[in-house]
């Protein structure tokens, strides 16, 4: 169907007609006489003769003057309803970029990668799978800074994700400022619908509020919390002297991670390798949407310019016109 988002401005149409009205009319200057010796030269029958005053570019003006009236009423042509799928869902990602996050402990495509790549590989099918939740990105080091706030453009999420870098944020590990930014961020959301997925690979070692303290704010304002600890627990290490193993994940605070999700009716996650993390995000899938209320989007297509050009080209023919004249 057609509809008019302006359709007020139609009461401009007699616009003309009310100028024409109140204005005077313009008193045509009285041109000097013009004295002629010879009279018979000018028959009586030239006298006579009268030009046909030309009415049609008035009509063709007053038909320009109603298209432009009718383009500034903005038509539109309305497409059928589209129903949108929204969960309810209020989901905000949570991502430690300390210079720790830079070991080469996660193999991805037979090849040994930092930890943040593997996130950021593993995370982006993850939030392209969330359709309908509204999604927002913490980055956080000695400070957290929000990348991404509550939207449902997936695709600016995962272009801001893929943008992060080692280091961006500081170099210590501010885990409990984090959780106390994703509390300001979703206490005015439903309170069913939050969750914050929290990923780190070390411990609280900067930041004004400690992590328990955080997660006990989170509960209070029924934050849900996932934590996700990265970091694999044993890595081969080839030097002069030979191979040995080490634990890169021997700073990785589990028992704090386990507290905070426990306390927060979450769930802690251990990602030692590419596959666990994969399954992690294929577990948080299951979480039960919140339902609400089902929205509809119109498809709208702007009509405007169809008026609007056949009233610029009419207005061209009558000035072409006059200037020939």
């Amino acid at each position: 169907m057609i509809h008019f988002e302006w359709p007020w401005l139609l009461a401009t149409l007699p616009l003309p007609l009310i100028i024409r009205w109140i204005m005077p009319a313009i008193v045509p200057m009285e041109s000097a006489a013009l004295k002629v010796p010879f009279l018979d030269d000018f028959s009586a029958d030239d006298a006579r003769t009268v030009v046909p005053s030309k009415k049609w570019p008035l009509v063709v003006i007053m038909v320009a003057w109603c298209l432009l009236v009718l383009a500034c009423t903005r038509p539109q042509w309305l497409g059928e309803p589209v129903e949108q799928a929204i969960s309810g869902r209020d989901l905000m990602l949570a991502v430690d970029l300390s210079p720790s996050m830079e070991m080469e402990d996660f193999m991805l495509n037979k090849k040994f990668v930092d930890r943040l790549t593997a996130i950021k590989a593993v995370a982006r099918e993850f939030i392209n799978r969330r359709v309908g939740d509204r999604l927002g990105l913490i980055l956080f080091g000695s400070q957290p800074y929000l990348q991404v706030p509550l939207t449902f453009d997936r695709k600016t999420v995962v272009t801001l994700l893929n943008e992060s870098a080692l280091g961006l944020a500081g170099d210590k590990t501010a885990i409990g400022d984090a959780i106390g930014l994703a509390v300001k961020r979703l206490k005015n959301q439903p309170a069913d619908s939050r969750v914050l997925l929290l990923l780190t690979d070390g411990a609280n070692t900067a930041g004004e509020v400690s992590p328990i303290k955080a997660a006990e704010l989170a509960a209070q304002n029924h934050l849900k919390i996932y934590t996700i600890g990265v970091g694999a627990d044993e890595l081969v290490v080839r030097s002069f002297f030979g191979s040995r193993k080490i634990n890169p994940s021997v700073d990785l605070d589990e028992k704090t991670l386990v507290k905070i999700a426990e306390s927060t009716g979450g769930q802690y996650f251990r990602a030692r390798n590419t596959d666990e993390l994969n399954n992690i995000y294929m577990l948080l899938d299951k979480l039960e949407p919140v339902e609400k209320d089902k929205q509809y989007f119109r498809p709208r297509s702007e009509l405007y310019f169809w008026p609007l050009s056949v009233a610029l080209v009419l207005a061209a023919c009558v000035c072409l016109t006059r200037v020939r004249l």
